[in-house]
């Protein structure tokens, strides 16, 4: 019976899973964050070189248009 109550008192005291978690969990605010950033800078960029296009194809004759 002591080994018994030796083994749960080990297993309920064994953190090491829980720091794994926590590394998982802090590693896909990380992921979801840097998805969220590249989405926003796309858009922008893509709107930028739009921009661009659209003024080189105003102020150059015979470019194709965007």
């Amino acid at each position: 019976m002591n080994d018994l109550t030796f083994a749960l008192r080990r297993f309920l005291e064994d953190e090491t899973g829980v720091t794994s978690i926590e590394y998982a969990l802090i590693g896909s605010l990380i992921a979801t964050v840097c998805v969220a950033m590249l989405v926003a800078v796309g858009a922008n960029l893509n709107a930028l070189y739009t921009n661009v296009c659209n003024q080189v194809s105003t102020a150059v004759a015979g470019a194709p248009a965007c």
